[in-house]
């Protein structure tokens, strides 16, 4: 079968899922937060000219139940909702948050987050045994050392429980205390069982993140952002990004950052088709695995 024609517009993305013969996207990298929270988030990226040195117009701000409609509209099947906290403190009640919009949520799989903090094995240990389908791991924001000997029993909980970590540690956009893809190839090394999904493929060392989903079985790309013309201009991917993607086809999951991105979420779903059209070795059976199959997979649906 080939790959359809990408979708033109959101509201072009139904057919698209249609032509390709999938009941739905999952999406591994969507963010909802407690409404003072997501503000402060929003905020941020108002002044995103200062932060990043380029505007970043927030694609979709709009209230909690249009945004859940927007994504259903779009054939979202299912999502993981990602919270992530930037200080001590943050990460045991944005977890309690995140348990409750799931329950309320159908469309939604449970989710936490961490932080390298005394009782993290506590809150998260309750998270994991309350049925988390993933934990949300923001480097960047939180400024903290993934090898941070606080996380080491944390870490080894989510290998023990095979509970994936949708892991922020590339540098992209802008590098962060702890950022790299070498800092979190420690952390993998000391816990080789561990499954983590890199977010945005580890922007923008696309290459030092292909080698980590090498080196260790359990480890995924999301495609967040990745190949869309935004982020191109800031992290172009490799001209022979799709040939590489062959050999770890099935552990390439899908992401989109929604609803905070600066641009139409099917712009994300055309930049992964692109990827399949371009090499005869991917196609449907990439896009499908991608899109529906893979992430169902990682997130025990």
């Amino acid at each position: 079968m080939t790959v359809p024609a990408p979708p033109e517009s959101d509201d072009d993305v139904p057919r698209f899922l249609d032509e390709l013969g999938v009941p739905g996207i999952v999406d591994v990298h969507v963010h909802f937060l407690p409404e003072r929270v997501l503000r402060k988030v929003w905020a941020y990226f108002d002044d995103a000219a200062v932060h990043y040195g380029m505007p970043w117009p927030i694609q979709y701000r709009t209230p909690e139940p249009e945004r859940l409609a927007t994504l259903r509209k779009l054939g979202v099947q299912a999502f993981a909702p990602l919270v992530y906290p930037h200080k001590p403190g943050m990460a045991r009640w944005l977890t309690e948050w995140v348990t409750g919009f799931a329950a309320d949520t159908a469309d939604a799989v449970p989710t936490a987050t961490l932080y390298p903090e005394p009782d993290v094995v506590d809150y998260l240990g309750a998270a994991v045994a309350g049925g988390a389908r993933a934990v949300k791991v923001h480097v960047q924001v939180g400024a903290f050392d993934p090898r941070d000997p606080l996380l080491r029993p944390a870490w080894g909980l989510l290998a023990d429980a095979g509970v994936p970590a949708v892991v922020h540690c590339g540098h992209g956009p802008i590098r962060g205390a702890h950022t790299g893809l070498d800092v979190f190839g420690e952390v993998l090394a000391e816990h080789p069982r561990l499954r983590v999904v890199l977010a945005h493929a580890g922007m923008p060392d696309f290459g030092a993140a292909l080698d980590l989903v090498h080196r260790h079985e359990g480890v995924h790309l999301d495609t967040t952002m990745v190949g869309t013309a935004f982020s191109s201009a800031f992290a172009p991917l490799p001209p022979d990004w799709p040939a590489r993607l062959v050999d770890v086809a099935d552990r390439v999951v899908f992401g989109s950052d929604f609803p905070n991105i600066p641009y139409p979420y099917a712009e994300q779903v055309a930049a992964v088709a692109g990827w399949a059209a371009a090499d005869p070795r991917l196609g449907a059976p990439f896009l499908r695995s991608v899109l529906h199959t893979a992430p169902s997979r990682l997130l025990g649906l």
